[in-house]
Order: C-alpha cells, then sequence, then structure tokens
C-alpha cells in the first residue's frame, strides 16, 4: 500500500511504500506518549525504507531520546531516529539503524485512510500514564513491556500483509 503522510503545517510531506499498513499496535511508553501525545500512546506503522520519498526535507530535525538503563547513573542516546517537523512539532517517522531497511512512519502523520485493524496489540503498559485509560476490546492483547511479535508478524499472523 502507498501510504502519503504530512506534518501540521504542511512544511513537509512524504511517501513511501507498506506491506503492512494496520494501525494495531499502541505504545504507551514514556518516549512515544511525550513525543507524540496521542491518547497517551503512538502508533507505529512498518514501510520500506528504500521507498520513502520527503519534500521538506530542510524543515525535518532528528530526535534521539534518552535512555536510562535500570541501575545505570547516566542516561545514553538512543541509535532510533524519530523524524519530525521543526516548524509545527509534528512527529512523522522513526528511523533505526538496526533494522535499516525500514521507515516506521507515525500512523498520526498519515494522510492515506488506512485499514481498521481487527484486534489490537497494546504495549509497554508498564510505563503508561497513570491517567491513561487502556480501551482494550476482547481480542486485544496487552503486554507490560515490548512483545516480541513484530509489526510483520502481526500482519502475517492475521493475512494482513500485502
Amino acid at each position: 500500500m502507498q501510504l502519503e503522510g504530512s506534518c501540521h503545517c504542511g512544511a513537509v510531506s512524504f511517501s513511501l511504500s507498506s506491506a503492512h499498513p494496520y494501525p494495531y499496535q499502541r505504545c504507551y511508553c514514556s518516549i512515544c506518549r511525550k513525543t507524540q501525545g496521542a491518547g497517551g500512546y503512538a502508533i507505529n506503522l512498518g514501510g520500506k525504507a528504500n521507498s520513502l520519498k520527503v519534500r521538506g526535507r530542510k524543515h525535518i530535525s532528528i530526535y534521539h531520546a534518552r535512555l536510562k538503563d535500570d541501575g545505570a547513573r547516566r542516561a545514553h542516546s538512543s541509535s532510533a531516529e524519530r523524524h519530525f517537523c521543526s516548524l509545527c512539532g509534528t512527529g512523522l517517522w522513526l528511523f533505526s539503524p538496526e533494522w535499516p531497511e525500514l521507515i516506521h512512519p507515525f500512523a498520526s502523520a498519515i494522510d492515506t485512510p488506512l485499514p481498521v485493524p481487527p484486534e489490537h496489540t497494546h504495549l509497554m503498559l508498564g510505563s503508561k500514564a497513570p491517567w491513561v485509560e487502556v480501551e482494550a476490546h476482547p481480542k486485544d492483547q496487552l503486554f507490560e513491556v515490548y512483545p516480541e511479535e513484530s509489526i510483520a508478524e502481526w500482519h502475517e499472523r492475521l493475512g494482513l500483509a500485502r
């Protein structure tokens, strides 16, 4: 599926192809919550990095989240790059050098109508803010940490890969 996305102010737009376009994975970690702010969670999709086309690249800034491991005295920078519009602050996509073939656009930045997922995966619930109420449906899966099932595996399990 071809995905088209943009920031709120229109300075940045992008497109990429995705075999995994269902917005099913709701991440409640503090990074997603604070950088995306959407209902206390963020939703990433899976896309092919080599298909990414960007207009307005000069308006993109990159944020490397600060991570502090249990017991560590100091935080360190994540290798993952969160791309956002430097003018309006819209989160656009995440790129991780651990998976260079992938781009993870934020569903909130996608303008293309996305398919409705048959179930959701709520992850990183151990990090959610106390004010957030998880709206889980009967088929939904809930995880305190990150689940082992990848975005691609979820789509394949449900027969939704394109």
